[in-house]
């Protein structure tokens, strides 16, 4: 018997090699819940009127190039003690030249991580990893909350590694973790007899792991430090502050917190960002499903479903069980986009408000020509909209401690898109129109601006806690999944990744736009989109699709600026954007393996010139993983990402992957103890960089088979 369910609702409802298993635990099975978003977007549906009503009767109503700060002031953090890398996560790595042979596209079923010819990877840290001096060595079958609360937390997601100015060989690790898999860390025997332990070991593999690594003078190679003084946990247990024009709101307090200032933990996390003044953003995405829910509407547009959940926390925390009384508002303390400073391990973590509350793949900050700091994030759903934040107060590269208010005060914006081509050319087919692109204009749609909401209808407050209902009475454009944005260092234009939508043009659905030109879009595309003069606070923008995913051999579908189709590597379900020094677009995946059958992979993308729109494929991670928080550092010739649930749909006893440690030596595992899976920080750096020898196989074969040489 499995520790956490009896069923998995996506049973039979996956393709490929997708697990039904991370559908269920990272996502809580949305695909086969309804759509959230029930409006037309031309007047407010029925969720959001009765939401509204409800309220006004308890008494809550009424850049290109040029226009960025590039360098050091936009990558790191000149005032403080450490600096990230110029660039870490958006590249601007002056020099580096990351040249590789693409890849064939790997087996779902192949166990290994698959780099190119003359690659080689190393895992820098693990699940588990102890992260403090008296941390014990992690044992999967002597777990405990306390122990997990000191230890690198599981599925990891975002990922940054800043590093120390003028040393170059320090810096701290910056990861998130999303989500948990009780099926594959608890023996299932254990898990009955301790479900309040477990569930509270999973609430502490939860939230954020901050430490510091190292590596030696002509060694490119990163370890982590055991007893860092900046090493840190960020659990579900933390306490966070608070802030913006919704702190302190009615909405906002429970009985354990009377102020609505204060909450307990953050989940969910899944992308992020790097601020320009050097601090770490996240967005908690997929809070739905820790909570049981009442039955209102405001729930219902957050997805939150009432009776038990899977995952049982309402049974161990009060908290999660929005029907106990004095938490009835405990769930719309979670959805924002939070804030914490790496190099204090004291500070106290922030929700930000004013950047409302909604599925947050995460957010990038960039800093406009006058100064002021905008970030942008999808809300990472079916039929959900783009968002954008413009500082009141403006940057400052000598006063960090200014910087880190820049996100307290600002107005808020959705994006609208329109097509300019006529709707007939528009058939759901993904056939590009007769102008030769997807493309047209838009407009940033305000929800508040100047400390007022420009909603009708709706107070600040109600427009930031429920932002979703905002949106869909200003008639924002629904999106396929709009997930990490990421703006480019070197252009200025912003890329969106659209993950999925396999509901578009279903019966009782919208249907295809120029934007989302495909029905049933199961593998995702980019948006390109350029603001206005170059200018980040500029409310209009011209747009056009970078590319339309998929296999090109099988799918008649896709679309890639152009560039011939049988040029390009398959790619699908788009996820996480990153940048090299040139300008590339490095794009990893999340679902490939149910769309066109082949392992999650990284890509990069050219983004100029005669080979615009190529796809090249870097590497694949071993079965049933998904590639995380790409990270290139393209100077030291190396590639970070975030490997996620390797192995899911195996469990603790019958595991279904030896990534990392025990892929070239399984028999190393003693009988009874753990040997299964771990999420792992990996290192992918080039063999002739002084780096040494990593710890895993290195080299794809070329031939797609995915086996490689181990060495």
């Amino acid at each position: 018997m499995n520790p956490t369910r009896t069923l998995l609702p996506m049973l039979g409802h996956t393709r490929g090699g997708r697990s039904a298993a991370t559908c269920h635990f990272k996502c809580g099975d949305a695909c086969v819940k309804p759509d959230c978003n029930t409006s037309n977007n031309s007047y407010f549906k029925d969720v959001a009127d009765k939401a509204l009503s409800r309220r006004s009767m308890l008494g809550l109503g009424a850049v290109g190039a040029s226009a960025l700060v590039v360098g050091p002031q936009f990558f790191g953090a000149p005032d403080a003690s450490a600096v990230a890398l110029v660039p870490t996560k958006n590249g601007n790595n002056a020099g580096g030249h990351l040249s590789f042979d693409a890849i064939e596209p790997v087996s779902r079923s192949v166990d290994d991580l698959t780099v190119p010819e003359g690659y080689d990877w190393n895992a820098i840290i693990r699940w588990g990893d102890p992260l403090f001096k008296n941390t014990a060595k992690f044992d999967a079958t002597k777990q405990s909350a306390r122990k997990q609360a000191e230890q690198f937390g599981y599925n990891c997601d975002y990922l940054d590694i800043i590093v120390d100015k003028y040393s170059g060989r320090t810096g701290v690790l910056v990861a998130n973790h999303e989500y948990t898999n009780e099926d594959m860390m608890f023996d299932a025997d254990w898990f009955e007899a301790n479900k309040d332990e477990a569930r509270r070991i999973a609430m502490n593999a939860h939230g954020f792991s901050v430490v510091e690594v190292k590596r030696k003078k002509k060694d490119k190679k990163w370890t982590y430090v055991q007893g860092g003084e900046r090493n840190r946990r960020i659990t579900a247990q933390t306490e966070f502050t608070v802030d913006g024009p919704a702190a302190g709101s009615d909405l906002l307090k429970t009985v354990a917190d009377p102020t609505g200032t204060k909450v307990l933990g953050t989940l969910n996390n899944c992308s992020g960002g790097t601020t320009p003044w050097g601090t770490i953003l996240s967005g908690e995405e997929n809070i739905d499903q820790y909570f049981s829910g009442k039955g209102t509407a405001e729930e219902a547009r957050y997805g939150i479903a009432t009776g038990a959940t899977e995952r049982g926390w309402e049974d161990t925390d009060p908290r999660f069980g929005l029907s106990n009384e004095g938490y009835e508002n405990e769930v719309n303390r979670f959805g924002w986009v939070i804030e914490i400073d790496p190099q204090d391990p004291k500070s106290t973590p922030v929700k930000h408000t004013n950047l409302g509350r909604f599925k947050h793949e995460g957010a990038n900050v960039r800093i406009a020509k006058n100064g002021k700091a905008v970030a942008y994030s999808g809300d990472d759903s079916r039929f959900e909209y783009l968002y954008k934040f413009i500082s009141k107060n403006t940057y400052s590269k000598h006063d960090r401690k200014k910087n880190m208010k820049l996100l307290s005060e600002g107005d808020l914006y959705v994006a609208k898109f329109a097509g300019n081509s006529p709707e007939s050319e528009i058939d759901g087919s993904g056939k590009v129109p007769s102008d030769g692109a997807f493309d047209g204009t838009g407009t940033w749609l305000p929800l508040l601006k100047g400390g007022a909401s420009m909603v009708e209808g709706m107070s600040v407050e109600e427009v930031l806690v429920y932002t979703r209902l905002a949106a869909d009475k200003v008639g924002a454009t629904k999106m396929d999944r709009p997930e990490d944005v990421e703006p480019s260092p070197i252009s200025g234009k912003l890329y969106v990744a659209l993950t999925n939508n396999s509901d578009r043009g279903k019966a009782g659905k919208e249907g295809a736009t120029e934007t989302n030109p495909r029905i049933a879009n199961r593998d995702g595309h980019i948006v390109e989109l350029t603001e206005a003069g170059n200018d980040a606070t500029s409310t209009k923008f011209t747009w056009n699709i970078l590319l339309v995913a998929g296999d090109p051999k099988v799918n008649g579908s896709t679309y890639f600026s152009g560039y011939p189709t049988d040029k390009v590597s398959p790619i699908s379900c788009p996820d996480n954007l990153a940048f090299d020094s040139k300008g590339n677009l490095w794009i990893s995946t999340d679902g490939a393996p149910s769309t066109i059958g082949y392992s999650d992979a990284l890509h990069k993308v050219t983004l100029t010139g005669k080979n615009r729109g190529r796809v090249e494929q870097f590497l694949a991670v071993p079965t049933g993983a998904e590639t995380c928080g790409p990270l290139v550092h393209d100077k030291d010739n190396s590639v970070f990402v975030a490997v996620q649930h390797p192995g899911e749909g195996g469990t603790f006893a019958a595991p279904t992957s030896l990534f990392p440690d025990f892929l070239k030596n399984p028999e190393a595992a003693s009988a009874g103890q753990f040997y299964g899976p771990r999420p792992t920080v990996v290192q992918v750096f080039k063999e002739d960089s002084n780096s040494g020898k990593g710890n895993g196989n290195g080299k794809g074969n070329g031939k797609g088979n995915g086996k490689g040489n181990n060495k």
